[in-house]
């Protein structure tokens, strides 16, 4: 529910376990994965040719996707210009390949406020549509309010 007009929104431990609906699939193809290890200058064969599995980064461009709903709940008064991505892990079960469909589902999963700035985890939980877990990607965002210094 989006916050009334006597409601400040803001982030707060109440949002920790808020999750969001699986985005729609993501197809990886063997061009994105190319572009992808180009635009890394990683001129490793395994990102390229008939059967290319995608470097392990490349999973934050379907997570990513997931984001964007974390920063359209009005709910949470989030700003993209007022966060600071600060730490990103991978916890694999697989690579990603191409031919592969991949949604992601975003997990708050702890919210600290220190002066004015809210340190959010999060975790994106990337799954083929038939239910197989690939992998999780792990994040801590910075958020400043606007009167943060």
């Amino acid at each position: 529910m989006p916050p009334t007009s006597e409601q400040t929104p803001g982030l707060s431990a109440e949002h920790v376990g808020r999750r969001y609906p699986a985005t729609e699939p993501y197809i990886v193809s063997a061009a994105k994965i190319s572009e992808f290890a180009t635009a890394l200058a990683d001129d490793s064969s395994a990102y390229r040719g008939p059967d290319p599995v995608a470097p392990p980064t490349f999973a934050m461009v379907i997570a990513a996707q997931a984001w964007s709903q974390l920063f359209d709940d009005a709910d949470l008064g989030l700003r993209l210009d007022h966060t600071i991505h600060a730490d990103q892990s991978f916890e694999w079960v697989r690579p990603l390949r191409a031919g592969d469909a991949v949604t992601a589902t975003l997990e708050i999963t702890s919210v600290r406020n220190r002066r004015g700035t809210d340190i959010i985890g999060l975790e994106v939980s990337l799954d083929a549509p038939d239910g197989e877990h690939l992998a999780t990607a792990t994040s801590t965002l910075w958020h400043t309010g606007e009167d943060a210094a």
